[in-house]
């Protein structure tokens, strides 16, 4: 819902991000707060004490300091010349929805607004992953990519580095032989930006399909309408997070193909030893009766072919 910012408000949120250094604190009232800083280089973290109890309500309490903090310290929304229109929030996953403007945003700019509210909002419990519509209609970057559902992991390690910076990944991928019934190492060159982990780069690339240089002779593996909710790589275990898409095969191939598509093309990188897939979270479910999403999986080349 569309709320306006009256100056009591401003002057609360001031307040209150002001007290935090002041007093102790309930640790389950205590949230960070992300701002852009004045010279619009990186994203702030400012300790915040909420006073709303239930999910709706700390989101609005959230929104109205993001919109605007009533600090000259840094940049809020409002002094980005953004406005927020309208929100909902649907199993975990908000949308919300800015005003015209973000899209006039540089791409400097956009990402780092972008990461602010996603890393704010993904505090509250219930809220897991933020998609940002404008005007009502889905946004995409300055790359011509739609940006989707996001989630913290995309942003926290990246905060305060260069934002906007883009480099060349030499990717190992696999995807699906003529037959369906084995995978064929691709290597591919990539231009990425930074901000995005390379293990959600791999998923993004496999998901897209094998591109025109090797057009007949891979096929592939993933419903190109699979959308990624989260990636993120702890101890040597990259937990990938898809919708419920995935679920639906439209390529003749097999349930070890797609699974180890995944998982071998993630096990080439010296972060990733093991792979778990779920689906919005759950991993209670099996991927077409054979793969409990349960499994945490190893690398597996049996299953790899080559090229005749």
């Amino acid at each position: 819902m569309k709320r306006g910012m009256g100056l009591f408000h401003m002057l609360l949120c001031l307040v209150l991000l002001a007290a935090c250094s002041r007093e102790e604190i309930d640790p389950d009232k205590l949230f960070q707060l992300y701002f852009i800083n004045n010279a619009e280089t990186k994203v702030e973290v400012h300790e915040y004490k909420m006073q709303a109890e239930g999910m709706q309500e700390q989101i609005e309490e959230m929104l109205l300091c993001l919109a605007s903090s009533g600090t000259l310290e840094y940049k809020d929304l409002s002094r980005m010349g953004v406005s927020v229109r309208s929100y909902e929030v649907d199993n975990g996953a908000m949308v919300l929805d800015l005003s015209e403007e973000y899209k006039n945003l540089s791409p400097t700019q956009e990402i780092l607004v972008r990461a602010a509210v996603v890393c704010s909002l993904t505090q509250i419990e219930g809220v897991n992953t933020v998609e940002i519509m404008v005007e009502g209609n889905p946004f995409y970057d300055n790359l011509n990519n739609l940006v989707g559902r996001m989630s913290a992991d995309q942003f926290i390690n990246n905060l305060g580095k260069e934002i906007n910076t883009y480099e060349m990944a030499d990717l190992t991928l696999y995807f699906a032989n003529e037959a369906g019934d084995g995978l064929i190492e691709v290597n591919r060159k990539k231009a990425y930006n930074t901000n995005i982990p390379l293990e959600r780069l791999v998923v993004e690339q496999l998901i897209l399909g094998p591109g025109g240089d090797v057009a007949g002779q891979v096929f592939p593996t993933i419903n190109p309408d699979t959308q990624i909710v989260s990636v993120r790589t702890r101890d040597g275990i990259c937990y990938v997070n898809l919708n419920e898409t995935f679920l639906t095969q439209i390529y003749n191939v097999s349930a070890d193909v797609t699974i180890y598509s995944i998982v071998n093309s993630l096990a080439e990188l010296s972060t990733v030893n093991k792979v778990q897939i779920s689906i919005n979270g759950d991993t209670s479910g099996t991927y077409r009766e054979k793969y409990s999403f349960g499994t945490v999986f190893v690398r597996n080349l049996d299953i790899v072919t080559t090229l005749d």
